[in-house]
């Protein structure tokens, strides 16, 4: 995952300020078939109603989310603003795009959606203030993105225990605990966040226009 861009007007740290305009690079590469495999995954899914093959498509997006960020960090001369601005974008797609997708498909319930959905409501109405302090955005936090791995780990066991046998019912518990914990995380990170825009309320004056 990449760290949020630097303040307008404000000196920048160096790992933002180094981030040069690459665009071929591995971690974007990674992203951008993350985002192409979206549609390929609600085709699989209500298309042509290959489970399995969903189940892959979702299994490969979580990994290449975990390592595109690896790579970011890593590997000299694979960090960019273009990844800094897509990864985290894709992240927002995919975890709107598949709880609402499974929720349609009744693999998981609309309240577990609703908070999901709502969370992100409630962060993105703040953006208006962190911006208003010369932001354009606060760093995403280790548990943010703990949270966000969680989620997109128990997403495909869930769909992978739909199957009627004693594996597929194992399955199926192991992943309503990756989501149970995801969501947990994933409501602490908001409050995190919060608190984060508090202390740039506090701490910082409005940006002059």
């Amino acid at each position: 995952m990449d760290n949020a861009p630097a303040p307008k007007g404000r000196s920048a740290p160096p790992d933002v300020t180094a981030a040069p305009d690459r665009i071929l690079t591995v971690p974007n590469i990674l992203s951008a078939l993350r985002l192409v495999l979206v549609p390929v995954f609600l085709w699989l899914l209500f298309g042509v109603h290959a489970n399995g093959w969903a189940v892959a498509v979702l299994m490969f997006s979580g990994f290449s989310d975990w390592a595109d960020g690896k790579i970011a960090r890593l590997i000299a001369n694979q960090s960019s603003r273009l990844g800094e601005l897509l990864d985290p974008l894709v992240d927002r797609i995919y975890m709107v795009t598949i709880p609402i997708a499974l929720a349609f498909y009744g693999v998981v319930p609309w309240w577990f959606v609703a908070m999901l959905i709502g969370r992100d409501i409630v962060l993105a109405a703040t953006l208006p203030v962190v911006r208003s302090r010369g932001l354009t955005a606060l760093p995403v936090t280790y548990i943010g993105k703990a949270a966000t791995f969680a989620l997109m780990s128990g997403f495909p066991l869930v769909l992978l225990g739909q199957w009627d046998a004693l594996w597929s019912r194992v399955i199926l518990y192991c992943g309503w605990a990756f989501l149970i914990w995801g969501m947990a995380l994933y409501l602490w990170s908001a409050v995190l966040y919060l608190i984060q825009v508090v202390l740039v309320v506090r701490r910082l004056p409005r940006a002059a226009r």
